[in-house]
């Protein structure tokens, strides 16, 4: 960057804390949904028109190295508005309609520390900030300090096109007619206009659904990919560029009402593009970053990240320092002149001094945790140049020298120890962290949401072998065998659905504890190990607890395999030949189940036709795996 900057570092330096003209600055946060880190022009997408986003680059600072907080949508979007990694605040996934995760009000956001400022204040498009959208059980956005919203829990519906699930204030709308982001740009300019106190500084907050699913463009945006057979990518392209469209019209009126050199604006995505890119309507670009949405290589997490501010950002530069969605939050307070909150870790941090060439300091690194990861790796922290991931239980790392090696080809986990040991403890101590502040009820043992399902019957199963000597009651669906391994001396085989039950000498009515452990005998895909009990011996009465390996998760569900779906489940990394620790303990009297297996537990209520149990025993479907003697800790 070859400009001059005397006057931009003196308009920082001099504390004016963007008040350089004679009224305090507003700010304009202008998010999209799923727009990939190469789906604009401006950066190097070969077809896609943004020219109204490709001016608005020229007009200011464009961030080659902008994140998202996190791989997927709600958790990044409540790291812009409170600063704070998704993790700590709570919205650690995204949040599916009823869910019981939601944007606390013990958070703080900037809508509301702006608004005790003297600042209106509007949020406009989609919220997904909560499970039960515009219901008193869980907080909306007025709660969070936004005076006037109109918005969706989560996608415009049925689609782009002519919307009905919008709620403004509090009233559901009904159906619009037009485009998602267009319409929303129209009443975030109805706001501006004719609803906001012009006397007063505003936040303004724009989330465009587009270009997430289900996508649908306006024709006339389409026709300027005619050139495609494809009807996938002239929605895709055609999508863009109708957030393009909206977001010029914003600008516009900003200029009209004669705000634009007042307003603090920035422009970027909640993750990186859906899909595979090379079917159907996803055909988001990465620009040639590892991964996609989901994850927490760059593909996931680097997002387009454009900020204008008329004379404190230097106009038509290009800047490659990181910086992350939850930056947004205390940059904003800075410029207006609002201290940080002080009662919590504030993972954000200014980034004013970027703006006159000036490194930025962080306490906390960027840090990433996505449970939904595309693969195995489920954190991320980046320190300098550097970038470190881990699987879920931190049990594997990868390490790359990121600065030199954007697109993640070159894992120097093996050849840098000690880079990796320096990366791994700061990666440790953030993490720790992390999961100490936030509320980890939400996610250690994830509740099924919803009215509980009717197990699916399977019938009965067919006769089964014992060849132990008489270790069990009975044998049904497979063959039951004796090992040589004295600690995991039964195995138990089928290639479908069995049981090995043996009966208590009395019915447990009010606490049974058992103790067990097992793994796969078996390689390939198809590995599971559970025990099953209940009161009557067949398998579709029989409530079943393991591990599903090769699913990697442990699992908790009624009758048979075909509910394993709608029964808890926990995530967890099965290395080979994994052998697990079981301890179960049914409440009669509460009505609860719970398993710790290894250092996971799984919750689940008692179904209301099991008043007793009588029989219990290894279970398997379509695999052979091996067990300990079953230890009957506790029955009365």
């Amino acid at each position: 960057m070859k400009k001059k900057l005397t006057l931009v570092f003196f308009g920082i330096a001099c504390a004016c804390l963007g008040q350089a003209k004679d009224k305090p600055t507003n700010f304009v946060v202008f998010l999209t949904d799923d727009l990939g880190w190469g789906d604009l022009a401006c950066y190097g997408h070969p077809v896609i028109k943004s020219p109204n986003l490709d001016k608005f680059a020229k007009q200011g600072m464009r961030f080659t190295q902008s994140y998202s907080a996190c791989g997927v949508c709600s958790p990044s979007r409540s790291s812009i508005l409170t600063g704070r990694t998704p993790y700590r605040n709570g919205v650690w996934r995204w949040i599916p309609g009823g869910h019981q995760v939601h944007l606390r009000t013990s958070e703080t956001t900037s809508a509301e520390l702006l608004q005790e400022k003297g600042y209106e204040t509007c949020h406009v498009g989609k919220w997904h900030l909560n499970g039960k959208f515009n219901n008193k059980a869980q907080p909306q956005p007025d709660a969070h300090g936004f005076e006037h919203w109109m918005a969706t829990q989560n996608n415009a519906a049925p689609n782009h096109r002519n919307p009905r699930n919008f709620v403004r204030n509090g009233k559901e709308v009904g159906e619009l007619e037009g485009y998602s982001a267009p319409l929303v740009v129209e009443e975030a300019i109805r706001w501006l206009k004719k609803k906001r106190d012009p006397k007063k500084p505003f936040f303004l907050n724009v989330w465009t659904h587009e270009p997430h699913l289900p996508i649908e463009s306006d024709p006339k945006f389409m026709e300027l990919y005619k050139e495609f057979d494809d009807d996938g990518i002239r929605q895709h392209h055609g999508n863009v560029t109708q957030i393009d469209h909206a977001f010029g019209d914003l600008m516009k009126a900003l200029n009209e009402l004669g705000e634009t050199e007042n307003t603090f604006v920035i422009f970027t995505s909640d993750n990186g593009p859906e899909g595979n890119g090379r079917n159907g309507r996803t055909r988001g670009s990465t620009g040639g970053l590892r991964e996609r949405k989901r994850s927490s290589h760059e593909g996931g997490i680097r997002v387009p990240g454009i900020i204008r501010w008329p004379g404190q950002v230097p106009a038509g530069t290009t800047n490659r320092t990181p910086i992350i969605g939850s930056d947004v939050f205390s940059t904003m307070l800075a410029i207006a002149g609002i201290p940080l909150p002080d009662d919590r870790t504030i993972d954000g941090v200014d980034i004013q001094p970027v703006f006159a060439e000036k490194p930025i300091k962080r306490p906390v690194p960027l840090y990433w945790r996505n449970h939904l990861a595309r693969d195995n790796i489920h954190i991320a922290l980046r320190d300098g140049e550097w970038k470190i991931l881990g699987s879920k239980y931190l049990d594997h790392f990868q390490l790359y020298h990121i600065e030199k090696d954007w697109q993640e080809k070159n894992d120097l986990a093996s050849s840098n120890p000690k880079k990796l040991a320096e990366l791994k403890e700061k990666l440790l101590a953030v993490h720790a962290q992390v999961e100490k502040e936030g509320p980890s009820e939400w996610w250690t043992n994830e509740a099924p949401r919803g009215k509980p399902r009717k197990p699916k019957k399977s019938g009965l199963l067919p006769e089964g072998k014992d060849e132990t000597g008489g270790a069990y009651a009975l044998v049904k669906g497979g063959t039951a065998t004796k090992r040589k391994d004295l600690s995991l001396s039964h195995a138990l085989t089928s290639s479908g659905e069995a049981i090995a039950l043996r009966e208590l000498p009395e019915p447990a009515t009010r606490k049974l504890v058992l103790k067990t452990s097992y793994k796969s005998l078996v390689s390939g895909n198809t590995k599971n190990a559970a025990i099953a009990f209940g009161d009557i011996p067949k398998n579709d009465a029989l409530l079943k607890v393991g591990t599903a390996i090769g699913m990697n998760a442990h699992v908790l569900f009624p009758g048979s395999w075909e509910n394993v779906s709608g029964g808890a489940k926990s995530s967890m990394l099965a290395k080979k030949d994994s052998s697990f620790d079981l301890t179960l303990t049914v409440d009669l009297a509460k009505r609860s189940v719970s398993a710790t297996i290894n250092d996971r537990t799984l919750t689940f209520p008692l179904p209301e036709d099991i008043k007793q149990i009588r029989y219990f025993g290894p279970y398997v479907k379509g695999t052979s795996s091996a067990f300990a003697p079953i230890e009957v800790v506790e029955a009365k």
